[in-house]
């Protein structure tokens, strides 16, 4: 593992970008939490970002995704190589971006089947998508009353799979579920990601938040970053960064990381 571009086929991603942020600086209320952040995301890739609480995780999706209670007040986002700063969170969803949250609410007077049909989703599509994600008997019960946590991430990825965005955001979809939920959903974001396919035929991308990296038991990512204070510091193979995180915490992999590429630039 490196914090340099050691393995450009197979870790770091090249043009055509479905996602490029540059320089982001993003406040919520009176909070700088974002702090000049740096990212790209290729075509048919699926990237994964570790980091503590509060490093700002959650708060990058929220922005990409257009959340009204994030400010972007420095850099730019762009998507298909076109700034979607400007655009609101149902324009975002409607060129092609769609986020599961890690808490999502609960929506009264909202059934779940009302929400996939304004997703564009058909009635059968729907119901063949909730059979096979056990929520065929939740289509017609208001969004996430009385789901257990299995059920909303599952209620979640049921969204993705109708919506079927081009970049598909993650936040944490392992969170407070179990091992039967997380194989089922891993195998769900997999499809929609097509990751059975040839990267030269993937047209979907992804990004995953993950804490505890559980979900790279069941999904193959291509490449994992190391976020800390609002910025990304490090880079590298899905599962030597999380190796190098449980042995080491994220502190120490990140300064074993930039030590690592201050001796390679330096030789």
């Amino acid at each position: 593992m490196s914090g340099k571009l050691e393995d450009e086929s197979k870790l770091y991603d090249s043009p055509p970008y479905i996602l490029e942020i540059e320089d982001l600086w993003v406040k919520a209320g009176d909070n700088l939490i974002l702090k000049g952040l740096d990212l790209h995301v290729g075509v048919g890739k699926l990237h994964v970002i570790f980091g503590p609480n509060g490093s700002g995780k959650s708060t990058l999706l929220g922005t990409i995704m257009g959340l009204p209670q994030f400010q972007v007040i420095k850099g730019d986002i762009r998507f298909k190589g076109k700034s979607i700063l400007g655009l609101s969170t149902d324009e975002r969803a409607k060129l092609g971006i769609g986020l599961a949250f890690q808490r999502p609410p609960l929506i009264k007077g909202v059934r779940l089947r009302t929400l996939l049909a304004t997703l564009n989703g058909s009635d059968s599509a729907i119901e063949e998508l909730a059979e096979e994600l056990g929520l065929k008997s939740h289509l017609d019960r208001e969004l996430n009353d009385g789901f257990s946590g299995g059920e909303i991430k599952r209620s979640e990825i049921l969204q993705l799979m109708v919506q079927r965005p081009e970049l598909v955001l993650l936040d944490e979809p392992e969170s407070g579920v179990d091992l039967e939920n997380i194989t089922l959903l891993a195998r769900f974001i997999g499809q929609l990601l097509e990751r059975d396919k040839h990267i030269v035929e993937r047209k979907r991308s992804g990004i995953i938040i993950t804490h505890t990296g559980h979900i790279l038991n069941y999904l193959n990512a291509d490449i994992a970053h190391v976020m800390m204070e609002g910025k990304i510091l490090c880079h590298g193979s899905p599962m030597d960064v999380l190796r190098q995180i449980k042995a080491k915490g994220y502190k120490e992999c990140v300064e074993c990381l930039l030590a690592e590429q201050s001796r390679e630039e330096a030789a």
